[in-house]
């Protein structure tokens, strides 16, 4: 697609030492929301107009991975770095589909399929739910949670979103109870539909974003471009 721009995720797994798997998907969609309410993606910001053309064809994320020299280059390009208990993760403004600042393009997608010691907490007041009956890896799986994340700010309001600041942009990424699913996807809240460019069929519901506002509003979409997964 012409003009299509993708949102770069890079997950910091060292081999000694890497993240736990929930802490890299609560990381990857902390990224996104800092990148979102960041000064430089909005108004006349130097990061607004890439992020709105991003937004306008779709939201399409990759997430990459680094380790040692690759993740001090990392630092290095025009980004933000956030961290979530054991994990690290740095959010780049969207970059064309088909060219990549080199230190990004050679950097390795496959290789993020992480675990989780011992079973996460307990949800928190923005929890975002996964599909129980998918497999995805880890990198898959950051993806969708930052799409969730985002699909869950824009149907925040500014007092809710103020709310949500004051709290960090906290979120939990949860897996859902088989049972609930299906009242989940069909409850009218935020749902990632997989656009089926890697690992799922396309159409795959994924993720759904869950905050008390969104289900007392109802889900108020503010982009106007389709999800595209990766």
């Amino acid at each position: 697609m012409t003009g299509q721009k993708v949102l770069p995720l890079v997950v910091r797994i060292e081999r000694a030492a890497p993240p736990e798997r929930t802490d890299a998907l609560e990381a990857a969609a902390l990224a996104v929301l800092t990148l979102l309410d960041d000064p430089r993606a909005l108004g006349d910001g130097e990061w607004a107009e890439t992020v709105r053309s991003w937004e306008d064809i779709g939201i399409r994320k990759v997430v990459r991975r680094a380790r040692g020299a690759e993740w001090r280059r990392v630092l290095d390009l025009p980004g933000i770095t956030v961290t979530s208990g054991t994990a690290e993760v740095r959010v780049h403004p969207p970059v064309p589909l088909d060219d990549w600042p080199k230190d990004l393009s050679r950097l390795q997608v496959s290789g993020t399929d992480l675990t989780d010691s011992a079973p996460p907490g307990p949800a928190r007041e923005v929890t975002l739910w996964v599909n129980p009956e998918l497999e995805m890896s880890a990198g898959k799986a950051m993806a969708q949670a930052g799409h969730a994340a985002q699909l869950a700010w824009w149907g925040s309001d500014e007092h809710a979103r103020q709310a949500w600041r004051d709290r960090g942009l906290a979120a939990a990424v949860r897996t859902a109870d088989p049972a609930g699913w299906a009242a989940l996807t069909g409850s009218g809240l935020p749902v990632v539909r997989d656009a089926g460019f890697t690992e799922i069929e396309p159409g795959s519901c994924t993720v759904v974003a869950d905050a008390p506002w969104l289900r007392h509003g109802g889900f108020r979409p503010a982009g106007s471009g389709p999800l595209r997964a990766s």
